[in-house]
């Protein structure tokens, strides 16, 4: 007679520390589950609550910040510690990012700085309002803390207003009010000159290389254009004139043939370098222009920092143009630059108020290590928040955020003005001749014009 008996390892049934949680046999047959899917909305509603419960975003300020608004921040390409910010006054502090306290205190410059960028070395790049461009190292900085000095000084008769350094040669290209200049440091004088571009000479305040094309870059002006130049044919490529003039501009570091625009007129733009005809997304939200743009090392996201004294992150994958989330304080006030750190982990900030803060990329994510039961909770929570933010009881929560009264009364407005504008171009299109007027697309009245 054979006895057919059940056979689990020992390793199914067994903890294996005591610290672990009991190991219960479990049947997954739905017939015995009837009201799993009311547990999992329940479990889903909570783990929304937890996560706006757990929202801290801000970590905190880099020791005492500046005596001046703040214009510029700078982070490594290559590595996760230093840090750079400019001030108004003409200083440049270098911070060591971990614990948020000052290395050295630069007298880079007499006037505003206006640039600040990392060379491929241990090196970095300055540029000011009052003509000079400085290079300096940070080995020479560290072994002398009090009275460092520059390696290395260049200067123009005018005045610099933007400074980006190659992403992989000693290269570095600058934007000053009569031209925008390519440099090598190994020279004293500009390696190429472009001063009328597209038959333009209005001033360039924006410059930046692309991360693949090692010899295009992507400019600014103050004409309201955005342009592409090429530095092997020394040529203007395209050019693009849009409704109001723009404020800052990154290429996207994982899909190099797009580019994101921070605008006048309170929203951001992403271009594809191929079509400049209209940009392929709009992101709304702010009620004030936005002054600087940065991407994550991933390319998924950006984040903005705006007039309007708020922060706000937005995911390319979300097609609205709504951001996932917003960054303010009390005292935090007009919000001049945003970067995002290397590991895509936090965002470093650079206002009107003088100082630098450090906030997390994500706000209810924990700061240091989690425990393997941690991230697997962590995880579950997620996913079900992902998969019931459709649901109205989940998306009340989950997007619910709390905003200052000021923004939230010109949110409003605008939402007022911009119902009034499609109902007056509707009733123009209804009352007038056919063909006289049409509906234009939102994406189509962003572009001015387009110049070859």
């Amino acid at each position: 007679m054979k006895v057919k008996a059940l056979s689990r390892s020992q390793s199914s049934t067994q903890r294996e520390c005591i610290g672990d949680l009991r190991k219960l046999p479990r049947n997954l047959d739905p017939t015995y589950h009837p009201m799993q899917r009311a547990r999992e909305f329940t479990r889903a509603i909570n783990s929304a609550k937890m996560e706006r419960m757990f929202a801290k975003p801000l970590i905190g300020n880099f020791g005492n910040g500046h005596g001046d608004a703040v214009y510029h921040t700078a982070i490594s390409r290559h590595t996760l510690l230093p840090l750079l910010s400019g001030s108004a006054d003409g200083t440049v502090h270098l911070w060591d990012l971990p614990t948020r306290n000052c290395v050295s205190t630069l007298t880079a410059h007499t006037h505003a700085i206006k640039g600040l960028v990392f060379g491929t070395e241990q090196d970095f790049y300055t540029c000011g309002a009052d003509g000079t461009l400085r290079k300096w190292s940070i080995p020479s900085i560290m072994a002398n803390t009090t009275d460092p000095t520059p390696d290395d000084t260049w200067r123009i008769s005018g005045t610099f207003q933007s400074l980006d350094h190659h992403w992989t040669e000693p290269q570095f290209v600058t934007a000053s009010d009569s031209a925008v200049q390519l440099w090598s440091p190994e020279r004293s004088t500009p390696i190429q000159t472009h001063d009328d571009l597209w038959g333009s000479e209005d001033t360039v305040n924006v410059v930046r290389f692309n991360p693949a094309e090692p010899q295009l870059i992507a400019c600014c002006s103050m004409d309201r254009g955005i342009g592409l130049h090429d530095l092997r044919t020394a040529s203007a490529m395209k050019k693009t004139i849009l409704r109001m003039r723009s404020n800052d501009l990154q290429w996207n570091p994982m899909e190099p043939l797009n580019f994101v625009v921070a605008n006048e007129d309170y929203q951001a733009y992403t271009f594809d370098m191929r079509k400049l005809a209209e940009p392929t997304h709009i992101y709304k939200g702010h009620t004030s222009a936005i002054m600087s743009v940065s991407w994550a090392p991933t390319g998924r996201e950006f984040v903005t920092g705006s007039y309007d004294r708020t922060v706000r992150l937005f995911n390319t994958k979300n097609r609205n143009g709504i951001a996932r989330d917003i960054y303010h304080t009390k005292r935090m006030q007009r919000v001049f630059s945003v970067n995002y750190t290397m590991d895509n982990a936090y965002i470093v900030t650079g206002s009107d108020d003088t100082n630098v803060r450090l906030w997390k990329a994500r706000a209810s994510e924990k700061l240091g290590q989690l425990t393997p039961r941690e991230e697997s909770a962590t995880r579950y929570r997620q996913a079900l928040v992902k998969k019931y933010e459709h649901l109205p009881e989940v998306k009340k929560i989950y997007r619910s955020r709390k905003i200052p009264k000021t923004i939230k009364k010109q949110t409003n407005q605008a939402i007022i003005q911009k119902e009034s504008a499609e109902r007056k171009q509707s009733n123009r299109i209804k009352h007038s001749k056919p063909g006289t007027y049409k509906h234009e697309s939102e994406r189509k009245k962003v572009v001015a014009k387009e110049v070859d």
